[in-house]
């Protein structure tokens, strides 16, 4: 299962959104932030619902917090918990989906928990940056990976 171009992501559609990709976008990267953007205005426009987990939520609000921009960290956060976003909270379902991806894939802790919720929610896929996802070829989990 290979990663596909995030300019291929169907035209309506839920998706689970991991870190990289909002922060990208929340702070402007010169590069990194105009690949996403569309994203997210597709959301805007209806045509997107747009899922993050609480592992992306504390993801995202760690910058701000080391950085000790308590204010910004308070915006993110603002941001992210609108009714513009669906907050997926990591019950036991979806931890024991995770555990089971992890021990086949053995992917990081958070990318298996951005699988699983995409799994659990239903969603088209994951929208990510960058990550080597060709481990859940040994999965019996099928989620479309977007980079």
């Amino acid at each position: 299962m290979g990663i596909e171009d995030v300019l291929g992501l169907p035209p309506r559609g839920r998706f689970v959104i991991d870190s990289a990709p909002i922060i990208y976008v929340l702070e402007d990267h010169p590069v990194l932030a105009s690949r996403f953007v569309p994203v997210f205005e597709r959301a805007e426009a209806g045509h997107y619902e747009l899922v993050i987990t609480t592992v992306t939520l504390v993801e995202v609000l760690t910058g701000p917090l080391r950085a000790g921009d308590e204010s910004m960290a308070d915006d993110y956060r603002e941001v992210l918990t609108s009714p513009a976003w669906r907050v997926v909270d990591l019950n036991p379902e979806i931890a024991h989906r995770a555990a089971r991806i992890r021990a086949r894939t053995r992917l990081r802790l958070p990318d298996a928990v951005q699988v699983a919720t995409a799994v659990h929610t239903s969603s088209l896929g994951l929208v990510t940056h960058d990550r080597d996802f060709s481990a859940l070829e040994r999965s019996a989990e099928r989620v479309a990976v977007y980079s």
